[in-house]
């Protein structure tokens, strides 16, 4: 009798409700791949684009959504030759780790170093990959510069924080709302200013840079948001562009760039992932390092069963979340 397990199945495109508890055959591993017994999955707002079917990839129905998971590894290909049954590891598929067995590329997977947690696990690769790999690697962010941080206490935006400074620089942190001041600064911002508010983005940071702004930013959010980091940006200034959590996807008008010498430059840290993956792995264990000689806090804000995961993404589309938000089995 074939054994069976719980998904959490997407069978419709559509908003998060879609989203509902399924009873499933448990899945094989092909040659190159693993199963993963889930202990840990970690919620991001890609997985809300994707059960919509806005994101770049279309998994077909029905489908589990979830790009990370955490857990031990419960078989293996005949062809994989880096991991064992039993071994903790992490994966980041694209899609499919709300469900207690996912069954993986043995290529995207890392093994947990002792004395990390499977939930602290589960929520490094794309938030704290993508923050790293930006900051450092397409910002080229310097010790002592300074970094304004969009949708700053949500889960990409407080990682980029936390890297940012790691990395030696000013943070300063762009919140949607006063009430998520006080969170931003225990979260490591130097700095605080408010979008959307009476006092125009710009001028909140030209005064607290002495009228420079900002030598790379980090916007996860878009939309006008966008608009107004373009104008607070210093000369010679690097804008990432990370993702569009506003739900719109800017305009950008070129002449802006043009006048501050700056540049805009995209983040797609899942295909880098793919394109370099002797990089992304040694980026992982440099993280995971980080977390274990409590140098980095992962910022776990809220964990959820499986079953409630309409409840935890609920978090995100109601821009709730602070931190990170895990699925436990």
């Amino acid at each position: 009798m074939t054994e069976q397990m719980t998904a959490m199945l997407v069978s419709e495109l559509g908003g998060i409700d879609q989203l509902a508890a399924a009873t499933v055959d448990v899945p094989e591993p092909g040659p190159s791949q693993i199963r993963v017994a889930m202990r840990a999955a970690g919620v991001n707002f890609p997985d809300v684009l994707m059960i919509a079917g806005n994101y770049q990839l279309r998994p077909d129905l029905p489908f589990a959504p979830g790009f990370e998971v955490a857990g031990e590894v419960s078989a293996v290909g005949a062809e994989v030759s880096s991991v064992v049954v039993g071994q903790r590891v992490v994966a980041t598929p694209w899609f499919g780790a709300y469900a207690e067995e996912v069954v993986v590329d043995e290529a995207v997977c890392e093994p947990i170093p002792d004395g990390l947690a499977f939930t602290d696990a589960a929520v490094l690769p794309i938030a704290f990959g993508t923050a790293l790999h930006a900051l450092r690697d397409r910002g080229r962010l310097a010790p002592g510069e300074t970094l304004l941080v969009t949708g700053a206490t949500g889960g990409t935006g407080s990682a980029a924080m936390k890297i940012g400074n790691l990395l030696g620089a000013r943070v300063i942190a762009a919140v949607g709302s006063a009430g998520k001041s006080a969170t931003a600064r225990e979260m490591g911002a130097d700095e605080v200013v408010l979008y959307g508010g009476e006092t125009p983005l710009r001028d909140q940071v030209k005064e607290i840079t002495g009228g420079r702004g900002a030598d790379v930013v980090f916007d996860p959010v878009g939309g006008d948001v966008t608009g107004d980091v373009l104008r607070c940006v210093a000369w010679e200034g690097r804008i990432l562009v990370i993702g569009f959590t506003s739900g719109s996807i800017p305009q950008i008008p070129a002449n802006l760039p043009l006048l501050k010498g700056s540049s805009v430059v995209g983040v797609f840290w899942g295909r880098w992932r793919t394109i370099n993956p002797g990089e992304a792995h040694a980026q992982f264990a440099e993280i995971a390092d980080w977390v274990v000689t409590d140098r980095l806090d992962p910022g776990i804000s809220a964990t959820y069963p499986l079953r409630d995961a309409v409840t935890a993404l609920r978090t995100i589309t109601d821009r709730r979340a602070t931190g990170k938000i895990v699925l436990t089995r």
